[in-house]
């Protein structure tokens, strides 16, 4: 398998990268190229200082760099020589089977639909993330790429989930439900009672709609919504975590015989860190791409980004696109053989 990995775009510097990427190819053979595509003399400057030789490493130069603040489709079109472009374009080009950034998420996007190109069928692309919680995982889609979705564009998004918590991270039936503000069929908007007719017809695991009190019990394991609410999800759930572990530091602190039991339930705390640590999934999948596509963590260090090269080394040999397309083609099928009001296929 071939990977493409946008060297520039992340916090830390391009040598961060070079080591995340220098440790993910140590541990997996399968990778036969890694494509390290950005600033060439930086690059090379980078490669000697972490005795960083592998003879499957290609640098591609990449003059320009899509910023944090550019707006996404606008830079992609306009910087024609960024990282990002480039990197895309050798997924674009078949060079290479996935592409790994650390940069603009509405850039990454932007490159993945102006350069890769959607999958056939699949309307609306999207980002998946996945959230720890007690025992496993679930999978949230959309997080964050589509504002605005029609009915159609969830039921794509619930059989894309359904499919990744499958092959990715080894659900053998993934329960598949819609966020709403009810568990009841008639509670929603219309967006999402349209959305659970056509989920009804797929041929998905659909348990119906679910709460947000409900991400966190082990009932669910892909949460489908519109990247407005996915999104909000999304950092709601982040900024809780850091400040749940803020308050117990703070309190922990206040008098002698909490910091004993602090020392003595550390053990406890260290593990639900670690479960909890967003550099064991390394970033997020933009799914229903023609190649594979991956977000990593902008703030993302060596581990973190070495992670996001094993997560989408695992969806290329996992065949997920494949299986996308597939299942995508069957999932129109059923749906156009129903008669639906128009404005649900619209």
């Amino acid at each position: 398998m071939r990977i493409a990995v946008d060297v520039m775009g992340g916090d830390y510097g391009c040598g961060v990268v070079i080591e995340g990427a220098r440790l993910a190819l140590q541990a997996n053979k399968k990778i036969s190229a890694l494509y390290l595509v950005g600033n060439q003399a930086a690059i090379h400057a980078a490669l000697p200082q972490r005795g960083f030789r592998d003879h499957r490493v290609r640098v591609v130069h990449a003059s320009e760099v899509v910023m944090m603040d550019d707006k996404p489709a606008n830079a992609v079109r306009k910087k024609k020589d960024s990282s990002i472009a480039r990197a895309a374009e050798l997924v674009q080009e078949g060079r290479a089977d996935a592409v790994v950034s650390l940069g603009n998420t509405g850039g990454l996007f932007a490159a993945a639909t102006l350069k890769i190109g959607r999958l056939p069928g699949v309307d609306r692309g999207c980002i998946a993330t996945v959230i720890p919680r007690q025992d496993n995982e679930f999978v949230l889609l959309d997080a964050g790429a589509n504002i605005e979705c029609k009915p159609i564009h969830l039921a794509h998004f619930a059989v894309m989930g359904s499919i990744y918590s499958r092959e990715v991270l080894g659900r053998k039936k993934p329960r598949v439900g819609i966020l709403s503000i009810g568990t009841e069929d008639s509670k929603g908007n219309e967006l999402t009672l349209e959305a659970f007719k056509l989920c009804q017809r797929l041929n998905i695991h659909f348990i119906g709609n679910i709460e947000g009190h409900d991400l966190f019990k082990d009932h669910v394991d892909v949460v489908v919504c519109d990247g407005f609410v996915g999104n909000i999800v999304l950092k709601t759930c982040e900024s809780l975590a850091v400040a749940m572990f803020s308050m117990l530091k703070r309190e922990f602190m206040r008098n002698p015989k909490r910091q004993i039991g602090a020392y003595l339930a550390q053990n406890a705390f260290q593990v639900i860190r670690r479960r909890m640590d967003p550099e064991v999934h390394g970033g997020a999948p933009l799914l229903g791409f023609k190649g594979i596509v991956f977000k990593a963590h902008g703030s993302a260090r060596e581990r973190a980004v070495a992670s996001a090269l094993r997560v989408t080394a695992e969806a290329v040999q996992h065949h997920v696109n494949d299986i996308i397309a597939r299942e995508i083609a069957r999932a129109n099928e059923r749906l156009a053989a129903v008669e639906t009001s128009t404005p649900v296929l619209a």
